[in-house]
């Protein structure tokens, strides 16, 4: 996986970049959904969004900063979506 200053250093005309993998588990993206009452689908694609932002590299746990700004990415992302706000009640993934 590449560091977000590499990432952010590739030429825009360049040739495509692997940027990583991400892959969900079934029985706990139900379990996790169920949980906190939301259909399986959003939930998934909260965190097929998540993921996506951390291959772009954004991390949550480098600063209080840094994950406010992940956390507007996904609300926004997840918003053209038609998913609501996953923070609203929920706290963290």
């Amino acid at each position: 996986m590449l560091e977000r200053a590499d990432l952010l250093a590739l030429a825009a005309d360049g040739p495509p970049e692997l940027l990583g993998d991400i892959a969900l588990a079934l029985e706990t993206c139900a379990r996790e959904a169920a949980e906190k009452g939301l259909p399986l689908a959003d939930h998934a694609a909260h965190l097929l969004v998540h993921g996506l932002l951390h291959l772009a590299g954004h991390d949550h746990e480098t600063s209080p900063q840094e994950a406010a700004a992940m956390e507007a990415l996904e609300i926004k992302a997840l918003a053209l979506l038609g998913i609501a706000d996953p923070y609203d009640d929920a706290g963290e993934i």
